[in-house]
C-alpha cells in the first residue's frame, strides 16, 4: 500500500481514501439518482442534466477522497468510525448548510426537514461505504 506521512507517526493511505470514496460516491449516486436528486447536484454548475449531476458528484467524490484520508489519518480511529463521522460532517457543512446558500435559499440552511434526513442518511451510507472500503484496503 502506497502511503505517505505528515510527520513520523501519520500514515497518509492515498489510494485507499480516494478509491473508498468513489465507491461511497456510486452508492450515494444511486440513492441520489432514485431520489431525482442529481439535477440539483448539477445546478451547481448551471446544468439541469442527471447525467452531468452524477458527473459533478462523483467529482465531488474524488475531492473528498482526498480530504478523507487526511481526516482518517488524522484521528487514527477505525476506518468505519472514521467514514460514518465523515459522512455526518459532509453532510452537516455541505447539504444542510453551504449548498442552500450557495443554491440562493438561505432560508433553507439550517432546515431539518425530511429531505435533510434523506441527505443525512445518504452521507451516512457514503461515509460507512467509504470507510468499509478504506479498512479493507489498509490491512
Amino acid at each position: 500500500m502506497t502511503e505517505t506521512y505528515a510527520d513520523s507517526k501519520t500514515p497518509f493511505y492515498w489510494k485507499a481514501g480516494i478509491v473508498g470514496s468513489l465507491i461511497g460516491g456510486v452508492v450515494f449516486g444511486m440513492l441520489m439518482a432514485v431520489m431525482g436528486m442529481l439535477p440539483l447536484i448539477a445546478g451547481l454548475i448551471g446544468s439541469e442534466s442527471s447525467t452531468v449531476g452524477f458527473i459533478t458528484h462523483m467529482a465531488i467524490s474524488f475531492i473528498f477522497g482526498i480530504t478523507f484520508t487526511i481526516f482518517a489519518g488524522v484521528t487514527k480511529w477505525n476506518g468505519i468510525v472514521s467514514g460514518v463521522v465523515y459522512g455526518f460532517i459532509l453532510w452537516f457543512l455541505f447539504p444542510f448548510i453551504l449548498m442552500p446558500i450557495m443554491m440562493g435559499s438561505i432560508e433553507m440552511a439550517f432546515q431539518f426537514n425530511s429531505g435533510n434526513l434523506l441527505s443525512l442518511i445518504g452521507h451516512l451510507m457514503y461515509g460507512l461505504t467509504t470507510g468499509i472500503v478504506y479498512k479493507i484496503m489498509t490491512r
